[in-house]
């Protein structure tokens, strides 16, 4: 007997095929929707056999149904990455926003559940240090990383709206930087970024001065995180989960050259527009709802992230990775 039916919106992902890892391992009955832009269905082959499991293509930021019952419903569909979203901005506005709408009446329709997968991205250039839920960011609505943020924030707008005027039983997770396996080699994010060049002897580029910090989380703490608060928690408005380990991206940078074993060095270049200088979670509200905190450090995190991307070299599937201009996370 299953633990219940859920919908995963951008299941193809590099989160969301790890989220459908997470819940079919509990039992659960597994809808997965993907139109595959950013998401690759590689990452659910090892699903393919498993009767739990479905994927449907399908964009999201058009009208959804899915037959049968459903108890609950995870947005996770939304280019991620800056090079996503700086190549797909009109996408990135429709899917956080008529994207999550579509999502929302689906639950409302079939009287399930809903999670948000929202981002630190709501908190901007923060103002605050670390960052809380309650702090409302500092963001520009008009520069390039705008068509991400906004559609977050709408995104959460719109779910705190369905939760007050219907009625409707949802969650919002801030996600924080996080890296794993499934991390696409070109997506432009700063861990896969530093891993790949450093596996192809290109130097690392580093943005700025490289003293701008991150904190990272690897990916089954945050999925675990995501878990909890579907299943085991009634907190309707936003958590944060993320690592508060905070680290700046020259010190990722060394980590990784000395963990892959390259002499390559660091290429600094022009820090780009609305580049955070700062990122870091409070994830007080976590560990008291949830009993939640992240359990594998950076290095262990990092020597699992570089054997996956070892593997893809050896299969010749490691891209140079892009250089960005206009933004970075």
């Amino acid at each position: 007997m299953s633990a219940g039916r859920i919908v995963v919106t951008g299941a193809a992902g590099f989160l969301g095929s790890h989220l459908c890892d997470r819940f079919l391992g509990a039992g659960y009955l597994v809808a997965g929707l993907d139109n595959l832009i950013t998401g690759s269905a590689t990452n659910l082959e090892h699903l393919s056999g498993d009767s739990a499991f479905e994927l449907s293509r399908c964009d999201v930021s058009q009208y959804i149904d899915v037959e049968g019952d459903v108890d609950g419903v995870l947005h996770f569909a939304s280019p991620a990455s800056p090079v996503d979203y700086l190549e797909l901005p009109i996408q990135t506005l429709k899917v956080g926003s008529l994207g999550t709408h579509n999502a929302l009446g689906l639950a409302k329709a079939k009287g399930a559940r809903f999670l948000l997968a929202s981002t630190s991205e709501v908190y901007g250039d923060p103002l605050v240090h670390p960052q809380t839920e309650s702090y409302w960011g500092n963001v520009n609505p008009i520069g390039p990383r705008g068509v991400y943020d906004e559609a977050k924030r709408f995104a959460e707008a719109i779910t705190m709206a369905y939760h007050a005027h219907h009625g409707l039983d949802t969650r919002i997770v801030r996600i924080f930087n996080t890296y794993g396996p499934r991390m696409r080699p070109n997506d432009g994010r700063v861990v896969s970024n530093f891993i790949v060049q450093s596996l192809l002897g290109q130097p690392l580029t580093v943005y700025g001065e490289g003293r701008q910090s991150r904190s990272f989380c690897y990916v089954s703490d945050l999925v675990e995180g995501i878990f909890r608060l579907f299943t085991d928690c009634d907190e309707p408005e936003p958590v944060n989960l993320g690592n508060p380990n905070e680290f700046t991206i020259s010190e990722l940078a060394e980590l990784v050259l000395e963990m892959t074993g390259s002499e390559a060095g660091i290429r600094l270049l022009p820090l780009p527009t609305d580049d955070p200088r700062t990122r870091q979670p409070d994830i007080e509200r976590a560990r008291r709802l949830l009993g939640w905190e992240p359990r594998i450090q950076l290095r262990e995190g990092l020597e699992q992230t570089i054997e996956h991307f070892r593997g893809l070299q050896r299969n010749g599937e490691l891209p140079t990775p892009p250089v960005l201009t206009e933004t970075r996370s």
